[in-house]
């Protein structure tokens, strides 16, 4: 079995590393391959769907679900879903370093989730230089859509990131937070449990 080269353990490790590694871009290649065949199948293929997820992620849960178009560095090489994982349209995840999702996760279109950065000094940037710090997205969070989540974050359980919000910090558990940068904008209330929209009651109760 072929040793994994410096650059790939420097990747694993969080370190600074060279992307451009043929040990680093061959797998990636096949990654993005299955990637590929995911994107191209129809609607009602679901069951291929399934299957292909979880040959493509690290881990996935039951009863997931993501729509394509799916983009996602290392096809979800280094994506860990729980159960009942809903993503809409465009779900980018920038998976070098590793993502992490509970369960009951809701994606709304567009949102990107990275792990990579490249550091400040440009020299450096130069020759794309890199390094990765996961991301941890905790059970039943819904994010809205076109959210930027960037390296490093953690979001607590039962929060809502508002649809445009660029979550730079980590961001407890049982909160309503939006913004560029995001910030906690209340706690999630009583009322959120009588009133799912203004003043309309809620009347469906599971």
């Amino acid at each position: 079995m072929m040793n994994k080269s410096e650059m790939r353990v420097r990747m694993e490790e969080g370190r600074l590393y060279l992307p451009n590694d043929e040990t680093i871009t061959s797998e990636q290649f096949v990654c993005l391959d299955r990637l590929y065949d995911f994107n191209q199948t129809r609607p009602t293929e679901l069951a291929k769907r399934e299957q292909m997820l979880k040959e493509m992620f690290a881990e996935i849960g039951e009863g997931c679900y993501i729509e394509p178009p799916f983009h996602a560095n290392f096809g979800g090489l280094h994506v860990h879903f729980g159960n009942n994982v809903y993503a809409n349209f465009n779900l980018t995840l920038v998976d070098d370093g590793h993502i992490y999702v509970g369960d009951n996760v809701m994606f709304g279109p567009n949102v990107t989730v990275a792990t990579a950065n490249h550091p400040i000094e440009p020299t450096l940037r130069r020759h794309a230089a890199q390094y990765n710090v996961d991301v941890h997205i905790g059970a039943n969070v819904w994010i809205g859509a076109g959210t930027v989540i960037v390296p490093g974050v953690t979001i607590g359980e039962n929060s809502v990131i508002g649809a445009g919000s660029v979550v730079t910090r980590d961001i407890p558990a049982n909160v309503v937070a939006v913004g560029n940068p995001c910030r906690v904008m209340r706690e999630i209330s009583d009322r959120d449990r009588t009133y799912y929209y203004k003043d309309k009651k809620i009347d469906l109760f599971l």
